[in-house]
């Protein structure tokens, strides 16, 4: 909305111009999130539902009691800031109903005794999608991929499969990050950042995409000022998720960031970003559902040893803190996604 007052009052009052900066509109966006969700959370988390405490997870008993599913609250204040500050383009518009299901299936699951992983899985399928479908319609989609030069046409009989998978897998190994106060919203917030910085500077540069020779996405200057938004969000939460946490943000909060990660990947027209920009999320929460997938379906056991999420075992085995977790993970995480990144962009 901001950005057609920018053009209509810009030639009257030469500040307004301002509004026609995406970098602008993502630096006062970011800012306003963290103001709008640091006061409306305290305000409003009395009406959220209880934690129960998770079985099976390692200190789940400091979490019982604390109001939980703030994800809610969070993705009610992105779209509001969304709708102020980010231009409308009809696929960023038709997201945030999407965006808003993902929260809302959390929700309920947040409130009630647990939804079946029968009906999670299926309810983040139906998002993964409807999100892949938004970004890339029934038409052919170009794709790059690491280490080689050029770009690839797929069909949207291979390349909406695929962008799906790839937010399904963002939704369920964001939603098995949260168990540490801070874990999630921190790599969630890294993972927004690098991808942010990519979509603005790189695929949504006309220049640096052609110098680069990766495929221009026009529409990565929106989707980077919206990465901005819910980084943002996440800021505000994590002012009151710090160890020891007052609030948590549950499967409402969970699910929709990690729906949020997988479309920026998609965007990003490169599968292989979910690994570079999100290896400790992949590590730490998927790798345990590929056991769990592998042990139900083949019968097929690998890392007995090792519990999941990975952070468990960290602080099972290796006698870590939650803290210590927390900044270990996050170390590791900048430092891992910033060489990959690095090997992605010149290693072509």
């Amino acid at each position: 909305m901001l950005d057609y007052f920018g053009q209509a009052i810009g030639e009257v009052w030469g500040p307004a111009r301002l509004f026609s900066s995406f970098f602008f509109l993502a630096a006062c966006g970011a800012t306003a999130s963290v103001a709008a969700t640091m006061y409306f959370l305290p305000k409003l988390w009395s009406i959220l539902p209880r934690d129960r405490g998770r079985a099976f997870a390692v200190d789940a008993d400091k979490s019982v009691g604390k109001p939980v599913s703030a994800g809610i609250l969070m993705i009610g204040i992105f779209t509001a800031m969304a709708l102020l500050f980010v231009p409308f383009t009809p696929e960023f518009l038709w997201m945030l109903p999407v965006i808003i299901f993902s929260s809302i299936i959390g929700f309920i699951d947040d409130r009630s005794t647990g939804l079946s992983e029968l009906a999670l899985g299926s309810a983040d399928l139906l998002a993964s999608l409807a999100a892949a479908l938004i970004i890339f319609g029934l038409e052919p989609m170009v794709v790059w991929f690491p280490f080689v030069s050029g770009s690839w046409m797929l069909p949207a009989w291979i390349g909406i499969p695929m962008a799906t998978t790839v937010i399904w897998v963002a939704i369920n190994a964001m939603n098995c990050n949260d168990g540490v106060d801070g874990l999630s919203g921190g790599l969630a917030s890294i993972c927004f950042a690098f991808l942010g910085i990519l979509l603005y500077t790189v695929v949504g540069n006309v220049e640096i995409s052609k110098y680069l020779l990766i495929p221009h996405n026009p529409e990565g200057a929106t989707w980077a000022l919206a990465s901005a938004l819910m980084i943002g969000c996440i800021f505000g939460y994590l002012w009151y998720n710090v160890p020891p946490s007052s609030v948590l943000m549950g499967d409402s909060g969970s699910r929709p960031i990690g729906l949020m990660l997988g479309v920026l990947v998609s965007v990003g027209l490169n599968p292989f970003l979910l690994v570079v920009c999100g290896f400790i999320i992949l590590a730490n929460g998927a790798t345990g559902l590929v056991k769990l997938a592998l042990l139900r379906v083949f019968k097929v056991g690998i890392f007995r040893d090792i519990s999941f999420p990975l952070h468990d075992h960290c602080r099972k085995v290796l006698g870590w803190t939650g803290s210590q977790v927390l900044l270990r993970f996050l170390l590791i995480h900048i430092a891992v996604s910033a060489l990959m990144i690095a090997l992605l962009l010149k290693v072509r």
